[in-house]
């Protein structure tokens, strides 16, 4: 089916975010605009799946973390399984970009984003352009630009022991002492898993490493 962006034929939108007050702020801002049509809502990944089974909306405005089913789970599903919407990621986190856009996401943009960025980058995803914040271009650009072999690498396990410690919010100090180790030796294990996952601090490690389910 092709799918019509002109001013006789509005784009159709599934929202999904599990907190109720986003997902009210982003349908009141889109039925204040000419040209959006939204379908309905979800809560979930799981929900999101089988809500755009039955509405078969032009975009997905999709959050990523959320309980009861993450984004990336869902974008990779919908694309599986040859949805026609277009997934236009909108997160309040630039550090789940790479595996969003490899499950098949168009787009990437933070929840910070003005309102008309917002409506632009619909327009965008329901033609099929990318369309990436600022931020998360500058994040992809410097992932791509990080040798594969480097990202791909699993991490060891004392890289595993480290992380765990760093999400439960321990201190290098505290982790040196823990695992009988220097603090450069942790410092040069969170170096080496920070390369391996494509970030740059201890919270996009966390939060990259239970996405991808290295931590439970």
């Amino acid at each position: 089916m092709s799918r019509e962006t002109g001013t006789s034929s509005p784009i159709t939108l599934l929202i999904v975010d599990d907190h109720p007050v986003v997902r009210d702020g982003l349908r009141g801002m889109f039925a204040s605009a000419p040209g959006f049509t939204v379908l309905g809502e979800a809560a979930s990944g799981e929900e999101a799946v089988e809500r755009a089974a039955a509405l078969d909306p032009d975009v997905i405005l999709m959050d990523l973390r959320m309980p009861g089913g993450g984004g990336v789970a869902a974008i990779a599903h919908l694309t599986r399984t040859g949805a026609r919407a277009r997934i236009l990621v909108l997160t309040t986190y630039d550090t789940d970009t790479i595996p969003a856009i490899e499950a098949g996401a168009t787009g990437y943009l933070l929840k910070d984003a003005p309102r008309d960025e917002l409506f632009t980058a619909v327009r965008a995803a329901a033609e099929g352009r990318t369309v990436l914040s600022p931020a998360v271009a500058s994040r992809l650009v410097s992932a791509v630009r990080t040798p594969r072999r480097e990202r791909d690498e699993p991490l060891s396990a004392r890289e595993r022991e480290v992380l765990a410690l760093v999400a439960r919010g321990t201190s290098n100090r505290e982790i040196a002492r823990e695992l009988f180790i220097s603090e450069a030796t942790v410092k040069t294990h969170l170096t080496h898993l920070y390369a391996k996952l494509g970030v740059n601090d201890r919270a996009a490690a966390v939060a990259t490493a239970y996405e991808r389910g290295i931590l439970g």
